[in-house]
């Protein structure tokens, strides 16, 4: 694949596949596991994600390659490893995906209309993806200063809008219990995974050993910041029942500012949003794909490369055919659970991989990928129970596939 991204490509799609997420999708569902208590939830997944985030970046620098923790895991631990670390990048992601595009629809379809013109979307930007890195990268940037132009916009108006009549309080941070924290920790770890699309583009980045880890540390950085600001500004607005319970909550909380105008603008960024997010994650999930198929681990023929834009277009039409079908048949809530569970086990394996790297490749503390390790356990488990569920069944389905391939690559 040719090295086309420079740092700041990098950096946009991870901005832009973090940004989308977290702002207009998963602070909801977060506020209804643990009500105002989803601003340590946030804390707490902001601190696991900064584990996982170093040990994508160490490892990135010493395999500059395309797949993220697939080629990591293979290459540190075994290649069981990174077959679950794939697999749960792949399963997770392609759920993501879907979210992403359900939110789009929520902020830009009108009522009724939401699951055709989320398909609508996903077939658009599989397109785009399907013209090289470059005009992707290209695309995320100009998303991406939408978005933040948008944020800003609305986090005057929320600010302008009277108080909610239950305000934060150090009782209110805490009536979700422990329990509930965790939950709303484990769900706004969602909005954190964006920084390992960049780790996944290995092999279509200029000078990875240094741009990788740069970047990743940048996106994140941004990102943090912008998911405080805003985590703050719909609490404070709409209390945290009124967040539980909206299905639009940067818009709701711009609107009750009485700033009419606000309110289609915010709407046009969050759908600008959620498209950054969707088009940054078609691509890492073909690359994870691609280098999957490369080792065998999923078909042979999905490693094939376009022979003019240079991206594994076949893996992207699968990508495309599988998320239509998960946006006609899921809800948000769901997908952004069991997108956290694969994606938990993806980060589990980039731990004990960069846990067990040489001190030669080392760039950061091994207690920081202890931390990540640890709080990437203790998330998945804690995470809605269906969401637990059926990630343990889909990793099950991958085990099974996996042995019956083996099986049959002996005996041929």
């Amino acid at each position: 694949m040719t090295r086309r991204l420079g740092l700041g490509d990098a950096v946009f799609i991870g901005i832009g596949s973090m940004v989308g997420a977290g702002v207009f999708s998963a602070f909801a569902p977060a506020a209804q596991a643990a009500g105002a208590g989803l601003l340590i939830g946030l804390g707490l997944a902001a601190i696991v994600a900064f584990g996982n985030a170093t040990s994508s970046a160490q490892l990135a620098a010493a395999h500059p390659t395309s797949g993220g923790t697939y080629a990591y895991g293979r290459a540190e631990i075994g290649p069981w490893s990174g077959f679950l670390a794939g697999w749960g990048f792949v399963v997770g992601k392609l759920a993501s995906a879907a979210a992403m595009a359900l939110t789009f629809a929520a902020y830009a379809a009108p009522p009724g209309w939401e699951r055709p013109v989320a398909a609508l979307a996903v077939v658009a930007l599989a397109s785009v993806n399907w013209f090289g890195v470059t005009r992707t990268a290209l695309a995320t940037r100009v998303i991406v200063t939408v978005v933040l132009l948008t944020l800003a916009v609305a986090t005057a108006a929320a600010t302008a809008s009277p108080a909610a009549a239950d305000q934060l309080t150090v009782d209110g941070l805490l009536s979700g219990g422990a329990y509930g924290i965790l939950q709303s920790a484990g769900l706004l770890f969602f909005a954190f995974a964006g920084y390992a699309r960049i780790a996944t583009l290995g092999e279509e980045v200029r000078n990875p050993t240094h741009t990788i880890p740069r970047a990743i540390t940048i996106a994140f950085a941004v990102a943090l910041a912008v998911y405080a600001v805003i985590g703050v500004v719909v609490l404070t607005s709409l209390g945290p029942a009124g967040l539980a319970a909206s299905s639009a909550p940067v818009a709701d909380a711009a609107a009750g500012s009485g700033w009419a105008w606000a309110v289609p603008i915010v709407r046009v960024g969050a759908a600008a949003a959620s498209l950054g997010a969707l088009l940054a994650l078609i691509a890492g999930i073909g690359r994870t794909m691609l280098a999957m198929a490369r080792e065998g681990d999923l078909p042979r023929p999905l490693a094939a490369l376009h022979p003019r834009w240079d991206v594994p277009y076949r893996a992207e039409v699968v990508v495309a055919v599988v998320v239509v079908a998960a946006v006609l048949l899921v809800d948000l809530r769901g997908a952004i659970g069991f997108s956290s569970f694969g994606v938990l086990v993806y980060y589990l394996v980039a731990n004990i991989a960069a846990f067990r790297q040489r001190d030669s490749a080392r760039r950061y503390p091994r207690a920081l990928q202890a931390v990540g390790a640890i709080g990437c356990v203790v998330l998945a488990v804690t995470l809605p129970w269906q969401a637990v569920v059926g990630g343990l069944v889909v990793f099950a389905v991958g085990v099974g596939y996996r042995l019956v391939r083996l099986r049959l690559t002996r005996g041929a």
